[in-house]
């Protein structure tokens, strides 16, 4: 049986912003899926520890007063979901995250500000988002979780809520599937593979593209599933005077 017939996990982060280096959890979950059915689910909400900008409210319902009321400290929530990912990675269990390199990247960084043990292995990972653009390459409109839902035919009940993002990156998974054959026919170690080859394309043309169109600077990270943050600048050498 092919990987989309068997146990996936789907994963999804509600955030404070969208540089995941820097943005915090807000809501999150964890959703085991077999067949396209819940299996188990398990939910969490952090206080973030900092103001939730009213523009992330905005789209995922959770106010900082909320969250500071009736959330949890932010490294209990990063710990426990980095050790649920972990547990089911060593079983071999993929885990689905819909644009993955924002969510394992903002919950490395997460894990790595509170001092916690980082993921590892990361993988194998599923990111429909990914894999979508790479199928079905020149198709025209959005790529966000709701539209690729829409081109698929998965229902989204609640966008933006954590449960309904997770389970429904784990749909739009078995659904490239089982329209492309050559997807399927992969085993998820070959699939991870082979996402970190599409994305660094992705990322080199998306890079190009916004150059030609004016902005000599721009710079898109190729790395898949997890962007690292840059080295820190070494420490100037201090300036040395000779005594007079």
């Amino acid at each position: 049986m092919s990987w989309h017939g068997e146990t996936l996990v789907g994963f999804d982060l509600e955030t404070t912003g969208t540089e995941p280096l820097e943005a915090r959890i807000v809501t999150a979950a964890v959703v085991e899926v077999r067949g396209g059915e819940v299996i188990r689910q398990r939910g969490w909400l952090a206080d973030p520890g900092i103001r939730i900008p009213a523009q992330a409210s905005a789209v995922h319902g959770i106010s900082s007063e909320r969250a500071a009321a009736e959330g949890r400290p932010a490294a209990e929530v990063a710990g426990e979901i980095g050790a649920l990912l972990g547990d089911y990675w060593a079983r071999g269990v993929p885990v689905v995250a819909y644009n993955a390199s924002f969510d394992l990247t903002l919950l490395t960084a997460e894990l790595r500000r509170h001092g916690l043990p980082p993921l590892q292995p990361v993988g194998p990972v599923i990111d429909p988002y990914t894999i979508d653009r790479a199928v079905d390459r020149y198709r025209r409109g959005k790529r966000t979780l709701e539209a690729v839902c829409g081109e698929y035919g998965v229902v989204l009940d609640a966008a933006h809520e954590a449960g309904a993002d997770a389970l429904a990156a784990v749909r739009v998974a078995i659904a490239i599937a089982e329209r492309h054959p050559s997807v399927a026919a992969l085993d998820p170690a070959g699939l991870h593979e082979r996402q970190i080859t599409w994305y660094a394309r992705w990322a080199a043309d998306f890079q190009d593209f916004l150059r030609r169109k004016g902005d000599a600077d721009a710079v898109i990270d190729t790395v898949w599933p997890v962007r690292e943050p840059a080295p820190a600048a070494a420490p100037a050498a201090p300036t040395v005077t000779s005594a007079s």
